[in-house]
């Protein structure tokens, strides 16, 4: 079975930064999609970014504002989101995905408007205030 583990949640004051780490156990991270949603109480889970480790392409839904940057690191197996300028707004349950093959359905890409993620990590917390 897959395994995803989330890290480096927290509360921050809003201007600040956070950086959210995720590692994969299972799985290689290099020839599969990867993402990170948020969710809020009372609204629908969004996603924020997501990423084509083997190819180093990068996804991000049309209303992001440049102040969240996902990558991977090979080495360790991991792909992080840089979180810069943060606001009070952004504070929401953030959570790791996977979803394998790039090129299912006729579609080849991992924007999870066109995708649907299979696997789910727990969560981690982030507040800004």
């Amino acid at each position: 079975h897959v395994q995803l583990v989330e890290s480096g949640g927290g509360s921050v004051e809003a201007g600040g930064s956070l950086r959210l780490s995720c590692s994969a156990s299972g799985y290689t991270m290099r020839n599969y999609c990867m993402a990170w949603f948020r969710q809020v109480p009372g609204k629908e889970r969004e996603w924020v970014a997501a990423i084509w480790p083997a190819g180093d392409r990068r996804y991000y839904p049309d209303s992001m504002t440049g102040r969240f940057t996902i990558s991977h690191d090979d080495a360790k197996n991991t792909v992080a989101l840089q979180m810069d300028n943060l606001e009070p707004e952004d504070t929401a349950i953030y959570s790791c995905a996977l979803r394998r093959g790039y090129c299912t359905g006729g579609y080849c890409g991992c924007s999870p408007e066109r995708a649907d993620y299979e696997y789910w990590g727990q969560g981690t917390q982030v507040t800004v205030s």
